[in-house]
């Protein structure tokens, strides 16, 4: 069959790479390799693992040849270079040489297939070196699977290599993974990735602009079999320049990877900003009859954010995927957003994308999340509420500034709710420590219960707590036991009260009219003084925004404050 005949093969299997040279992005792993097989250093397993398209099967494969290789005059040695002209080397490039088996574990899961290698390495290679299995998705094998391999991993035959290719290496038992010899394979930088793709379109006769290639190299998240499909798709989809060559240039790629949408997303983010929830509504009509998922909306719009907040950190963005006039929609962001907007945008877009994701209805989800994140961008934030509430004057959010209130009443207003939150809980006098001192009384009770709090502290707490006064007249008490106490309560707060002012007391116990507890007196002021912050302008102000919103920090006096 002629070359004209051939059936179509595409990039990337027509560019795997044949050699370690041909390798991109993983000098390490080679260099670690080529000193084993130098030194005799082999070990008997390996472990490929790393992201799609990095190269781990193709790694598995240069091994294979590497410890197989008898080079063109049939006397060579295993090497790092491996000759690919004698016929190991082209048996295992084209997939059928007899001692070099490929398994791939995704249909191959079961104990009996793992038996049946278990089996075969009893039996010296054929016509190799070495007798090798390449396990291709290896964390797919079932547990009995891998524990039926776990002997024959540990003590091979000598004649016997296993190389293993993951994705997911910490879905493989550790068992395993500590009998083999582990090389984590990188993501391949753009810049190499970028290279490789030139070097592809000259081989294939294709024109392509550098920004072009940049743009496939970041597309394809450091994967050279993802980056060369893409490139494979921007071939097909480029003009042709006469009647051959096709011309690949970066707009068309822009095009053909949607990333000219990112134009909507950006106006989407304004309208965000701007709180206009109409024009948000109809630019996500607008994406959904585009075809765009939900999802993928909001998860523009979080790389969006991300970019705007490393852009304001003064990291600079190399993403070629970006155009001029998109970095400068970053800037003018980055200088008008403060870190807590964006990092509260970023809190409310991530928890929409879950609850979108997860939805029946993703389209009527994506609406309500940013319904929601616009009826928050114009609102300010918990800070600014604590300013205000002390009396500050909010400042504006950026790209959805707050309306002020006029300045008589607004400042009536914030100056009536900066008295209420500074007013004291309870009418309890401040007094130090007292010093013990005959014929000295305190003057109030309240103040006996502080003086009692420094040497006394069960007997202070049940007074505060639990006893209501109905007659104070020192050195006479009169109280009302509103809870069950001791029945020697009375005579230990006499000897309590003798020992501070050295005086002897009366303590009666009665059932008159008492005052309420300090407790609940203090309770009383505490509610009172919520009910005040409420009832302001700005409280109310604040129930309408945040209708489960709650007051903190306003709580009955710690007993025994008074001593500092």
């Amino acid at each position: 069959m002629s070359d004209s005949q051939q059936p179509y093969r595409v990039l990337a299997r027509k560019y795997r790479p044949q050699t370690f040279s041909e390798l991109i992005g993983q000098e390490a792993m080679v260099q670690t390799l080529g000193n084993a097989i130098k030194r005799g250093r082999l070990a008997h397993a390996f472990v490929m693992t790393g992201v799609r398209g990095v190269g781990k099967t193709s790694t598995a494969r240069l091994v294979a040849k590497a410890l197989n290789c008898i080079g063109p005059d049939g006397q060579g040695e295993a090497t790092i270079d491996p000759c690919g002209v004698c016929e190991p080397c082209k048996a295992i490039a084209e997939g059928r040489h007899i001692d070099v088996v490929e398994m791939d574990a995704a249909s191959h899961t079961g104990v009996d297939d793992v038996r049946e290698i278990i089996e075969a390495v009893r039996y010296a290679a054929v016509s190799a070196r070495y007798k090798i299995y390449i396990i291709d998705e290896v964390h797919m094998l079932s547990k009995n699977a891998f524990n039926a391999l776990l002997k024959t991993l540990e003590e091979p035959p000598a004649h016997v290599k296993f190389l293993f290719a993951t994705t997911e290496v910490n879905k493989i038992p550790v068992t395993i993974l500590s009998r083999c010899q582990r090389f984590d394979l990188r993501r391949i930088p753009g810049e190499a990735l970028q290279a490789h793709f030139a070097h592809v379109t000259e081989q294939e006769g294709v024109q392509a602009d550098t920004a072009a290639l940049a743009l496939i190299a970041s597309a394809a998240e450091g994967s050279a079999r993802d980056g060369l499909s893409i490139l494979d798709q921007a071939i097909a989809h480029a003009e042709m320049i006469g009647e051959e060559q096709p011309h690949v240039t970066a707009d068309q790629v822009r095009d053909m990877l949607g990333l000219a949408d990112r134009g909507n997303i950006r106006r989407l983010l304004g309208h965000v900003l701007a709180g206009d929830p109409g024009a948000v509504l109809d630019g996500l009509a607008g994406q959904y009859r585009m075809g765009v998922d939900p999802g993928g909306i909001l998860s523009n719009l979080l790389d969006l954010i991300h970019a705007i907040t490393l852009t304001k950190s003064g990291r600079s963005d190399d993403d070629p995927a970006r155009s001029e006039e998109e970095r400068q929609a970053l800037d003018e962001w980055a200088a008008k957003l403060g870190f807590a907007d964006l990092h509260r945008l970023w809190q409310l877009l991530l928890k929409g994308h879950g609850e979108v994701v997860g939805a029946v209805n993703s389209r009527d989800a994506c609406d309500m999340t940013l319904l929601r994140v616009v009826h928050a961008a114009t609102m300010p934030d918990p800070s600014e509420l604590a300013r205000l509430l002390a009396g500050g004057v909010p400042a504006a959010v950026p790209g959805a500034p707050m309306a002020a209130p006029s300045a008589p009443q607004g400042q009536a207003a914030m100056a009536q709710s900066a008295a209420i939150a500074t007013a004291p809980v309870a009418p309890v006098a401040t007094v130090a420590a007292p010093e013990v001192a005959g014929g000295v009384f305190p003057p109030n009770f309240p103040t006996l219960v502080e003086w009692l709090f420094h040497n006394h502290a069960g007997l202070a707490s049940d007074l505060h707590d639990c006893v209501g006064l109905v007659a104070y007249a020192p050195p006479m008490i009169d109280l009302r036991l509103m809870r069950p106490l001791s029945a020697t309560f009375g005579r230990d707060l006499a000897e309590a009260l003798k020992a501070i002012t050295g005086q002897s007391w009366t303590v009666r116990l009665s059932d008159g009219n008492a005052q309420p507890t300090l407790l609940e007196q203090e309770r009383a002021a505490v509610q009172t003084r919520e009910d005040a912050v409420w009832s302001s302008p700005v409280g109310q102000a604040i129930r309408e925004t945040f209708p489960n919103a709650e007051l903190a920090g306003i709580e009955p006096r710690k007993y025994g404050s008074m001593n500092g």
